[in-house]
This record gives structure tokens, C-alpha cells and sequence, in this order.
């Protein structure tokens, strides 16, 4: 009569220890690069460097900087759109950053048992 249940050979559940260790050990190592993220600053700039925008690793606004020659009180609009370029870009930034240190990571999925079928 076959054995219902288990594993032959009791080889999975080495391998499942071993799948376990490897994923908390990612997860410190996600937690460790979020952690370094926030302190990490991104600055853009627009209008030739007429505005800067510093952008924390957490996504906050640390730092706007302006030329004088781009304050003229008659071309609001325009002082406006150089600012949202500036913050686009450093946020884009950010993001740029978070997905390569994700993907360093994920390169690391393949060693887990094969990797995913998805």
C-alpha cells in the first residue's frame, strides 16, 4: 500500500528550511535597502538648473532652489511648470533607484528552488 502524505526520501523539508531561511533573509535585506532608501536625497532640475527640486528617498520635498533670473512676477506659469519638472524628475529618480535595488533583490528568487513559474 503507497504512503499517503509526506515526502519520499524526507527531501522537501530540507528544502523547505532551506526556501524559508533564504526568504526571511531577503526580507532583512528589503527592510535594510527601504531603510537606506529614506536617506538617500534625489535633486533634478529644470530650466537649464534654474530650479532644483531635493527629493528624500521617502518621497518628500526637502529642498526647492531658485535663480534669480527665472523669478519674474509677470510669468508666474512658467516658474510654476519648472517646479513640477524639477519635482517629476527627482521623483522619478527615486523611483529609479527603488526599482534597481528591488530587482537586485529579485535576482536572487532564481536560487529559490528554481524560481518562480509566474
Amino acid at each position: 500500500m503507497a504512503k499517503r502524505g509526506g515526502f519520499p526520501g524526507g527531501a522537501m523539508p530540507g528544502n523547505m528550511n532551506n526556501l524559508m531561511k533564504q526568504a526571511q533573509k531577503m526580507q532583512r535585506q528589503m527592510e535594510e535597502n527601504a531603510k537606506e532608501m529614506e536617506t538617500k536625497e534625489f535633486t533634478a532640475a529644470a530650466g537649464g538648473g534654474a530650479v532644483e527640486v531635493t527629493i528624500s528617498g521617502k518621497k518628500e520635498v526637502k529642498k526647492v532652489k531658485l535663480s534669480a533670473e527665472v523669478v519674474d512676477p509677470d510669468d508666474i506659469e512658467m516658474l510654476e511648470d519648472l517646479i513640477v519638472a524639477a519635482t517629476n524628475e527627482a521623483l522619478r529618480k527615486v523611483e529609479e533607484a527603488s526599482q534597481e535595488s528591488m530587482s537586485k533583490l529579485a535576482g536572487g528568487l532564481g536560487s529559490l528552488g528554481g524560481g518562480f513559474p509566474f
